[in-house]
C-alpha cells in the first residue's frame, strides 16, 4: 500500500509541530533513539530531519512533503511546491528573522563595515548574497552550531535567525541589520504533488494544520439572551464572523454561539453578564476552519 512519506523538523520546531499536528488530529510519538517516529495515520510515515537539510530531500523524492523555513528553500534553492504557509515557531507566532549582530563593544555599524571581516554563519548562500548586494567583500565561514559564541574570537561578525532576540543579547551581541525574514512552508514534491491520492493526502494536512494555528488564541462563547436584549449583546461581541442566533424554547430567549479571542473575555464576560446574559459558557478551540 502506498505511504505519504512526512519529514517532521528536528531540532527547535520540532516539539511545537508535534503539538499542532496532535490538534490538528495527528498523534506523533518520536523516540529520542529513532529518526522515524509512529504516527496514529496507517498511510503516512515519518521521519525527522534537519529543517536545513528538508527542502533538499523533498525536492528529490526522498520525502514526499515537510515543514521547513522558507529561508531554507531559497538557500538550497529548492524546486519543490510550497502547499501552504505556516506561520509558528518554537516560542512565538511571528516570522523569524536573519539578522546581522556584532558584539557590543563591536565598532561595526553597518554592512560597509564588514570589508575584510569574517563572517560566521549557517546560511551560507543567504550571506554572500547580502554582501554582494552591499559591495562588500568580507569571509563567509560556515558554522556548525553555537554561532553565537563565534564573536569576537573566532569571528568579527555572525548572520543568524533569531525568533525574540534574547539569546544575542544573552551573548553580549547587538542586531546590526535585518537580511529577512521567514517563516515555516509545507512543501511537497513535484512529482508527488502529481499524484491525485498524495495530493489530497497532503492538501487534508495543509487544510488542518491552517486550521490549528487559526484558532489559536481564540475560543468559542455560548450565551443566553433575552430577544429584547439581543441586538445591543450582539453588537458588543467581537466576534471572528456573525455569531449564529437560535431560538430557545422557553418563551423570549434565544441562544448566542460565537467565536471570540481570549483575551479580551475578562472584560466581555462581566460586561454580557451585566446587560442580562445567562449561561455563559467558554469553550477551547482546536481548529478553526475559514
Amino acid at each position: 500500500m502506498a505511504k505519504l512519506m512526512l519529514g517532521i523538523p528536528k531540532g527547535s520546531l520540532e516539539k511545537t509541530t508535534v503539538e499542532m499536528f496532535a490538534k490538528a488530529g495527528y498523534k506523533i510519538e518520536i523516540n529520542s533513539r529513532s529518526y522515524f517516529p509512529a504516527i496514529d495515520d496507517p498511510d503516512i510515515e515519518c521521519m525527522l530531519i534537519r529543517a536545513q537539510e528538508m527542502s533538499r530531500y523533498v525536492e528529490n523524492g526522498i520525502l514526499d512533503c515537510g515543514l521547513t523555513g522558507h529561508d531554507w528553500i531559497v538557500e538550497n534553492g529548492s524546486d519543490v511546491i510550497e502547499v501552504s504557509e505556516l506561520v509558528y515557531g518554537k516560542t512565538g507566532r511571528n516570522p523569524l528573522r536573519w539578522v546581522l549582530a556584532v558584539p557590543e563593544s563591536s565598532g561595526i555599524k553597518g554592512p560597509k563595515d564588514l570589508e575584510g571581516k569574517k563572517i560566521a554563519t549557517e546560511a551560507v548562500g543567504m550571506t554572500k548574497k547580502y554582501l554582494e548586494k552591499h559591495g562588500v567583500n568580507a569571509s563567509v565561514e560556515f558554522s556548525w552550531g553555537a554561532t553565537e559564541v563565534k564573536p569576537p574570537r573566532l569571528a568579527d561578525a555572525i548572520v543568524e535567525i533569531t525568533e525574540t532576540g534574547s539569546s544575542l543579547k544573552a551573548n553580549k551581541l547587538k542586531i546590526i541589520d535585518e537580511l529577512c525574514q521567514s517563516t515555516t512552508r509545507f512543501i511537497a514534491n513535484k512529482d508527488t504533488y502529481k499524484d491525485p491520492w498524495k495530493k489530497d493526502k497532503i492538501d487534508r494536512i495543509a487544510l488542518l494544520l491552517k486550521a490549528v494555528l487559526t484558532a489559536e488564541g481564540k475560543v468559542g462563547l455560548m450565551l443566553n439572551v433575552k430577544k429584547k436584549d439581543l441586538e445591543t449583546i450582539v453588537a458588543r461581541l467581537p466576534a471572528l464572523e456573525r455569531p449564529t442566533v437560535s431560538a430557545l424554547t422557553e418563551e423570549g430567549w434565544c441562544a448566542i454561539n460565537t467565536i471570540v479571542d481570549e483575551h479580551v473575555l475578562r472584560d466581555i464576560i462581566p460586561q454580557l453578564k451585566a446587560m442580562g446574559a445567562q449561561g455563559i459558557v467558554e469553550y477551547p478551540l482546536n481548529k478553526i476552519v475559514l
